[in-house]
């Protein structure tokens, strides 16, 4: 691809002409974590009609705590990330992802009984955690500043990609169940006791691409900067964008890490420099999720029931969520480092909190059919475009390099308590306030949203991640 910047002189983002061709091969490698985050937490709104059967689920506790179980191991595989990840390095650790990835998609689709299958999602939920936090920060460690934006969201695009894969194949294996099939001939047919199977043991596929991909790819020339292996991120850089840029981004990066002390200690995020930057990571990660639309994914089965749909179409819809979140994902790429992070995220709360609000009365009116299927993919287009990439690309980017990777694990794991919550209580709250009151519940989340980003969130695009230290920090 392009030449790098020549040796001498400063290297600016005018002068340097970096080798975008190896900048977006190991940055769409490591964003293979996001693909597989993608399709293992949504394979299974696709097999929860039939597991549910095959295991006789009938309370809807019992039902939201399978669908949220692996929440338990996404939080423990974030908060592992933050232990490990500034000892051992962003590279191994994802490579540790992609093997539990591959391991616990054959468990679930083996599993014979409940509590196997529980513990085999759990499971998962770790390879999840890891994935979810190290795929983006790695992105962001190894991306130029003015494209970077558009390189981390590139780790929600494959998300989105994973989302809509298992949707797909969720809907093809299963396309020929009978319209109007009871709960017994579901729970005794193939569908029942071997479709669900495949839809997750297929997940190993690509985890397998992942693990050899991420064999190939460099570590984080940050994370190398910090352990004192100068010449090995100089070497990295260097391919990136030339001698000169690495010289420069060497020197930046050491700057920032002059109060370096060995190991990260969590104790050390209270620091009163730090407890504000951390602070908005953590509120930006809890309020992506309370936004109330990954239920729509999780639950999209009750979601349609209510809006008139049996569970042939279903899963037809299910698949066109995945078609306007992929489409609406591309949108988002081409405006994060343009317009900037902050206009989508106040653009995301705004229109959602208007979504929410006409499907609340839609469902209090008994209004069903095309109209409530238009709204919900209202929803999933505002949020693709906006909440979706532009949270992971912001709480990669505000955190300083010598507590990045804790303070990542902090915030990844605030996400994945909050996504919990969520999905737990969505079942309790549809049962108690009805479909119209708990979407008018995500209404109001929203607009708190819209007003903590207006008085909170500053502008990130075009700056390195040292300038933004700088900025936010000191």
């Amino acid at each position: 691809m392009l030449a790098g910047a020549s040796n001498g002189g400063p290297a600016t983002p005018d002068t340097v002409q970096y080798r975008m061709g190896y900048v977006w091969t190991i940055c769409v490698v490591a964003a293979l974590g996001g693909l597989l985050f993608g399709w293992d937490w949504v394979v299974i709104g696709g097999a929860k009609p039939f597991f549910e059967r095959y295991f006789e689920l009938t309370s809807e506790a019992v039902k939201g705590w399978a669908n949220s179980c692996a929440l338990i191991g996404c939080l423990f595989g974030a908060l592992l990330a933050g232990a490990l990840s500034d000892r051992f390095g962003r590279k191994r650790l994802l490579m540790l992802s992609a093997c539990l990835f591959v391991v616990t998609s054959i468990g679930n689709g083996l599993a014979t009984n409940f509590s196997v299958f529980v513990a085999w999602r759990m499971l998962g939920g770790v390879a999840i955690g890891l994935a979810s936090n190290l795929s983006p920060m790695y992105i962001a460690e190894v991306a130029p500043a003015g494209v970077r934006g558009r390189l981390v969201a590139i780790n929600q695009l494959t998300i989105v990609i994973g989302i809509l894969l298992a949707q797909y194949i969720n809907w093809f294996l299963v396309r020929h169940l009978p319209q109007g099939a009871t709960d017994e001939f579901i729970r005794n047919s193939w569908f029942g006791q071997q479709g669900w199977r495949w839809m997750f043991g297929l997940t190993a596929l690509p985890a397998m691409l992942f693990f050899a991909g991420m064999v190939l790819v460099p570590e984080s020339p940050r994370w190398l900067a910090k352990k004192g292996k100068n010449d090995r991120a100089r070497a990295i850089l260097s391919r990136i964008g030339g001698d000169a840029y690495a010289n420069d981004a060497i020197a930046d990066i050491q700057s920032t890490l002059v109060n370096e002390v060995g190991t990260v200690n969590y104790r050390d995020l209270l620091d009163p420099r730090m407890r504000k930057v951390l602070m908005l990571g953590v509120v930006l990660a809890v309020l992506q999720q309370w936004c109330g639309i990954n239920v729509i994914f999780n639950y999209a089965e009750e979601i349609f029931k209510a809006a008139g749909y049996d569970i042939s179409s279903v899963l037809k819809n299910i698949a066109w969520t995945g078609s306007v979140n992929l489409a609406f994902t591309f949108v988002a790429l081409g405006l994060v480092d343009r317009r900037g992070r902050r206009p989508l995220m106040l653009f995301g709360f705004a229109g959602l909190a208007a979504i929410y609000v006409v499907m609340g009365a839609c469902y209090f009116l008994g209004v069903q059919g095309l109209p409530m299927l238009l709204l919900v993919l209202s929803a999933i287009a505002c949020y693709s475009m906006s909440l979706a990439p532009v949270t992971w690309v912001v709480i990669s980017e505000i955190f300083p390099n010598r507590i990045r990777g804790a303070a990542m694990a902090v915030a990844v794991a605030a996400l994945w308590v909050a996504c919990f919550i969520l999905t737990y209580t969505f079942p309790i709250l549809n049962a108690t306030l009805g479909a119209a009151g708990t979407f008018l519940l995500y209404a109001a989340v929203c607009l708190f949203g819209l007003v903590y980003v207006f008085l909170k969130l500053p502008e990130t695009k075009g700056k390195t991640l040292e300038e933004i230290e700088r900025e936010l920090v000191d």
